[in-house]
């Protein structure tokens, strides 16, 4: 099976503009997140897909590889849609296209690993990680992606909000029942390479509009998400103040 992993890098960000570019230890950020990918020896081939000339120099600067893409995708899998556009027939001798988040500097090894795992299974469309969520902060944020699945492991819903509703118990005591765990979803998604083909010519549809969230629109068009569980954690730089994590 190869892999091929793309890092969807936007510099015009709404909340941190000019966030692939930040300094941590000495590197920009853009290059902590491809050499976390490219070090696994879990991909063949990394591609930094991006809208600014900026991040384009920096990833040459350290000897990277990275494609020029439009400023009007919608999400980070749009931007990848563009991407394996400009990759051309060389796109064919992928099996599988991770989307690694462009703001995840600790690049957890078993992340990737484990989200490839799930096309050992030949009816794998597409694949993505949770973990449980453990106080209420997480519970209650509305940066917190929650997931619900079924009894298969794929995807029911995602939300912003705590998913499942626990009726007639207080929601500062839902963590502490034990009918249920909620989970937070880990934001990396693998597809097989002719399934995200057809997924980034899809519109956006009214769930997705609704959460901002691109995987509903997915979900929409009847496509399943196999969700695996993992207990490492990430961290993603949303913010400015989110560095201090790191």
């Amino acid at each position: 099976m190869k892999v091929l992993g793309i890092i969807p890098a936007r510099y015009n960000s709404t909340r941190f503009p000019g966030k692939p570019l930040v300094m941590i230890d000495n590197k920009p950020m853009i290059e902590h997140v491809w050499e976390g990918v490219f070090n696994t020896g879990i991909v063949d081939r990394v591609v930094v897909a991006t809208e600014d000339k900026r991040i384009m120099d920096a990833v040459a600067a350290f000897g990277g590889e990275a494609v020029m893409t439009g400023k009007h995708h919608k999400s980070g899998t749009d931007r990848c849609g563009e991407a394996i556009e400009k990759i051309g027939e060389d796109i064919n001798k992928y099996d599988v296209i991770i989307n690694i988040q462009g703001d995840e500097p600790k690049v957890a090894a078993e992340h990737l690993k484990l989200v490839v795992t799930a096309f050992d299974n030949p009816e794998c469309q597409i694949a993505t990680l949770r973990k449980k969520i453990k106080n209420l902060a997480e519970l209650n944020s509305t940066n917190t992606v929650k997931v619900v699945c079924d009894q298969n492991g794929n995807a029911l819903y995602f939300s912003r909000q705590p998913l499942p509703y626990i009726r007639g118990i207080a929601k500062e005591m839902w963590l502490r029942t034990r009918r249920t765990n909620y989970y937070k979803h880990i934001g990396i998604y693998a597809f097989r390479r002719e399934v995200l083909q057809k997924l980034v010519q899809l519109p956006q549809t009214p769930l997705e509009k609704c959460e901002s969230l691109e995987q509903l629109r997915w979900m929409e068009n009847g496509y399943r998400i196999q969700v695996l569980e993992t207990t490492k954690e990430s961290v993603a730089i949303d913010m400015p103040e989110d560095l201090l994590k790191l």
